[in-house]
């Protein structure tokens, strides 16, 4: 796949995905139904999300992944689009594209089904994607296989870009304390949710963040904003408001998105979390992760209040 290119000021790693959205009043009890009250199909997966979110944004930014053959025309217009860097978006044989169908209760409250399709099998297609990644400033890693994931950061560590780690809700099923150590030794950042927050802390034998002593770990945590912690430091960040609350799928991905959008744009990383607030309080205002991506503009207007109470 291709699209127009110049070097990357980001590259992100993870899944490309089919997105099923429906809505239920209440989640079913076992051995039940429910009536579904919206369904909308559309792109997702994380490395998606983040990558055409911050390309939109005004980042350079490349995408690597795996996908299979099945992987719909109109989303692959849809990327290049945006102006993402799409030459290590491979197309692979014998796989169908990860397909995630995702379920949000009447409080927005998700349930998620997830097939990995072939990036979550990406050791055993055995391509390394590297050349962006080594060119890039800033290289995020979503959900994946860990184990090719690992082995990606240690072949970029020595081209001296700032690598985050971000298994998001794959944290509690495939990634275990080894596995966990292995990517904060080649990395320098971390992103997580409140709830894949409880497994990081597990695997790591603590009850607080601020007992890590690692560079960089931003947790949102909903309605409650986010909290920041440098070296151990916490810094806490309130929410920025939307206009509604519709849903939040991919809220996660565009704040990270957001903060990438800020870096470009030299701010301080104060400034820039406060910008991913920004980013997914649009997000939440429509279904789907990529329905309501805002300009600079908007996010600039939005965030100004924000960013000066820092």
């Amino acid at each position: 796949m291709a699209g127009r290119y110049m070097n990357p000021f980001l590259t992100v790693y993870g899944h490309i995905s089919l997105d099923q959205i429906v809505s239920v009043d209440e989640f079913p009890r076992m051995n039940t139904s429910v009536d579904v009250t919206n369904k909308q199909t559309s792109l997702g997966g994380t490395a998606a999300n983040v990558a055409v979110t911050a390309a939109r944004l005004g980042v350079p930014t490349a995408i690597c992944a795996f996908v299979g053959n099945d992987f719909p025309k109109k989303y692959e217009d849809l990327m290049a689009s945006s102006g993402l860097i799409m030459d290590e978006v491979v197309k692979v044989d014998g796989y169908d594209t990860s397909t995630a169908i995702v379920i949000n209760d009447h409080d927005l409250n998700q349930k998620v089904l997830f097939f990995q399709g072939p990036h979550g099998y990406a050791s055993k297609i055995g391509i390394d994607l590297l050349k962006n990644g080594k060119q890039s400033k800033f290289v995020h890693f979503c959900t994946g296989e860990p184990e090719y994931h690992i082995r990606i950061m240690k072949e970029l560590r020595p081209s001296g870009c700032v690598i985050a780690i971000d298994p998001a809700q794959e944290i509690h099923r495939i990634w275990n304390e080894r596995l966990l150590a292995d990517a904060m030794a080649v990395s320098d950042m971390m992103f997580c949710n409140r709830f894949e927050a409880e497994s990081v802390k597990r695997y790591l034998g603590t009850d607080l963040f601020e007992q890590v002593r690692y560079p960089f770990i931003l947790c949102t945590k909903g309605s409650e904003g986010c909290d920041l912690y440098l070296d151990g430091e916490p810094m806490h960040f309130p929410i920025v408001e939307a206009e509604k609350v519709i849903d939040a799928t991919g809220a996660g991905d565009s704040f990270r998105a957001g903060f990438y959008a800020g870096q470009y744009h030299g701010m301080s990383i104060e400034e820039s979390v406060v910008v991913a607030s920004t980013v997914a309080s649009f997000t939440v205002e429509k279904t789907g992760a990529l329905t309501n991506t805002p300009t600079w503009d908007q996010v600039m207007e939005r965030a100004d209040r924000y960013l000066a109470r820092l």
